[in-house]
């Protein structure tokens, strides 16, 4: 039977539209012979829905989709269907919603299979949402018996990972049972909305590789692509034989569509895996382009300060949006030096994006002097280096309800670890494009920008690190070089260590960390207020990890 994987890019709630989009795919599957068509994880709504799920019409809206893709069936032109859907829970007590798989062939549903294992950890929260399914179900279509589960569900092989979350395994209970007819499982389906990080793409098919081996059966899982607030999705859905080998594979960081044949015999389409630095761009550059799309923008204005962070961002949105699309500020002060606002200008015709010039100079003496009679006799210090970086955000949110464009911040995840950037100034705007993307990683990304042709002036890479907030400024003024500080918060943001484990193994003195430390525990405010950061390591600022601002608990003291 020759199935197809529907790797589809959803806007949470446009019901309309993912399933006019979900049909269209189906048709051009059915016309490449699939017999079969697999969407993604809640491919009618969109993934994650969050607490659109508590209201009444999202669940009706919900069920309406689902059944137009039930009915659609009925066209003797279109495949079966497999797709993920959220439906109404009757099980009372509980929650309110589930989170299914539905079957469905010529206008009737053949199988519902409802999700058993509901993660609740970083950034997931379906256990607050959904019901979770006590049993599972084998299905037969043309011959072939189908064992389904839905992304989380095929993720708790004892053989693959050390330490379990879940004491069930909904695979494992499928493959044991067998249909009325006596058959067992022919093929394994998933369909996912499994989030992107540095890795997932190899990690995801070594885990679905371990299942198709152990269990003698071809796999294959349908991935979301797209990005929906802060979660990337990459996509590079697949398909497996029985030794675990790749026999078909669609396309990382976009919508495609590859065929497979359930026996995997032969090869089809095999996409390559793009390496890590690559897979890092093209998920920024989708998730620039998503989320201004997705919340209804067509521009893009990006703060040049000559700068490494603000370049990279600039190269991502160019390639997202278009050069016409981006407009580039430069906002210098009296503490700027001529050469970056000379990068600025070199970056923005490297581009060739619209660059504007504002000094803020005039402002700034306008303001010391209004703030003069409460600050005379006082040293020039952070509160005038502030009051820079917040005027630059005042004139960019100027620009933005002027003209309609919206404000990239350029800020990188090692400032926003330490506090190294100003509330209401340079943290002003709308998404985080680099926000998880650590110092040293930008100045690899910015190499990356570079492959082909000069984009970001060499000499805005090799020069050192400064906010040009005071004569002279240089970061490593304030923090150790990000060489050094970036292992630091590495071990500390993603991995909890301690002060006392980080400065053994990383060969630094214990007072350096502590002090690295503090400043991270100390900006937790800073980083709640911060615009939705763009997720690509495993664990970023935001909903997956969640830290009170008010606790007198220091580790690092």
């Amino acid at each position: 039977m020759k199935i197809a994987l529907a790797q589809q890019n959803p806007t949470v709630g446009d019901f309309q539209q993912n399933v006019s989009r979900m049909v269209e795919m189906a048709r051009r599957a059915g016309e490449l012979g699939a017999r079969l068509v697999v969407f993604p994880e809640l491919s009618t709504c969109g993934y994650p829905p969050a607490d659109l799920i508590e209201k009444p019409e999202f669940l009706e809206a919900s069920e309406a989709a689902a059944s137009v893709l039930v009915m659609a069936t009925r066209d003797s032109n279109l495949p079966a269907l497999l797709f993920g859907s959220v439906l109404r829970s009757e099980k009372r007590p509980g929650k309110p919603a589930r989170n299914v798989a539905v079957l469905c062939d010529g206008g009737e549903i053949l199988l519902v299979q409802q999700k058993m294992l509901l993660p609740f950890y970083d950034v997931f929260d379906e256990q607050r949402y959904f019901e979770p399914g006590e049993s599972q179900s084998l299905v037969t279509l043309d011959g072939e018996t189908l064992a389904i589960t839905i992304c989380e569900d095929a993720w708790n092989d004892k053989g693959f990972w050390p330490d379990r979350m879940y004491r069930d395994d909904p695979v494992e209970r499928l493959m044991a049972q067998r249909t009325a007819e006596g058959s067992r499982a022919t093929v394994l389906l998933n369909i996912s909305a499994s989030p992107y990080w540095e890795g997932k793409l190899q990690v995801r098919r070594e885990m679905m590789a371990g299942r198709a081996r152990k269990h003698g059966v071809p796999g294959a899982i349908a991935n979301q692509v797209g990005v929906n607030d802060s979660l990337l999705f990459d996509g590079a859905s697949f398909a497996l034989g029985r030794e675990g080998e790749v026999v078909a594979s669609a396309a990382a960081f976009g919508e495609d569509l590859v065929l497979f044949d359930s026996e995997c015999d032969t090869a089809t389409a095999v996409a390559p895996l793009p390496s890590n630095i690559e897979a890092d761009w093209q998920a920024l550059v989708l998730g620039v382009r998503d989320y201004v799309h997705k919340t209804g923008f067509t521009k893009a204005l990006v703060g040049l300060s000559g700068g490494i962070d603000s370049a990279v961002v600039a190269a991502l949105a160019v390639e997202a949006l278009g050069a016409a699309n981006v407009m580039g500020v430069g906002m210098p002060s009296g503490y700027s030096s001529s050469g970056s606002i000379d990068d600025a200008r070199e970056l923005a015709a490297n581009l060739g994006i619209q660059f504007e010039l504002l000094s803020i100079a005039d402002g700034f003496d306008s303001l010391q002097g209004t703030l003069h009679p409460l600050f005379h006799g006082t040293e020039f210090g952070l509160a005038e280096e502030n009051l820079q970086s917040r005027l630059r955000g005042v004139l960019l949110m100027a620009l933005s309800n002027k003209f309609g464009h919206l404000v990239l911040t350029t800020g990188n995840k090692s400032e926003m670890s330490v506090g190294y950037c100003t509330l209401y100034g340079d943290m002003v705007g709308a998404l985080a494009v680099i926000g998880d993307v650590w110092k040293t990683r930008v100045y690899q990304l910015a190499h990356h920008a570079n492959r082909e042709r000069e984009v970001i002036p060499q000499n805005t890479i090799s020069k050192p690190p400064s906010a040009e907030l005071r004569p002279g400024q240089l970061d490593t003024d304030s923090l150790p070089p990000y060489e050094v500080l970036d292992p630091i918060l590495q071990a500390y943001v993603e991995r909890y260590q301690s002060a006392d484990n980080i400065a053994r193994e990383q060969h630094v003195s214990l007072e350096t960390v502590t002090k690295v430390l503090g400043l991270v525990e100390r900006s937790e405010y800073k980083r709640q207020q911060a615009a939705p950061v763009l997720k690509i390591t495993r664990k970023s600022f935001g909903s997956g990890r969640r830290f009170p601002i008010a606790a007198r608990f220091r580790v690092a003291e």
